[in-house]
């Protein structure tokens, strides 16, 4: 009996750390693609327009920070739900 609850709260455990593992990579495909779309997108906003280069350019320093807080605040997440 001990042993089975044992197994079980070490299975439990050992599907955390998955699900925690799973997410924290998950958040960073996610963030890697937005930027990666982000900066395609502003080359052919400024392949369009040349003129406005430095506008885009603000933009899209703009958005890419805010995906990456976006992402680093999943990461601590799943970095919580880890070791806590």
């Amino acid at each position: 009996m001990l042993l089975s609850v044992l197994l079980q709260a070490v299975a439990g455990v050992g599907i955390s750390k998955l699900g925690a593992a799973i997410g924290a990579g998950i958040a960073v495909l996610g963030a890697g693609i937005g930027i990666g779309r982000i900066g395609g997108s502003a080359m052919d906003a400024i392949a369009r327009q040349p003129n406005a280069t430095n506008d885009v350019r603000a933009n899209m320093i703009v958005a890419a920070a805010l995906i990456e807080g976006v992402a680093l605040i999943a990461v601590v997440v799943c970095l919580l739900t880890l070791f806590i």
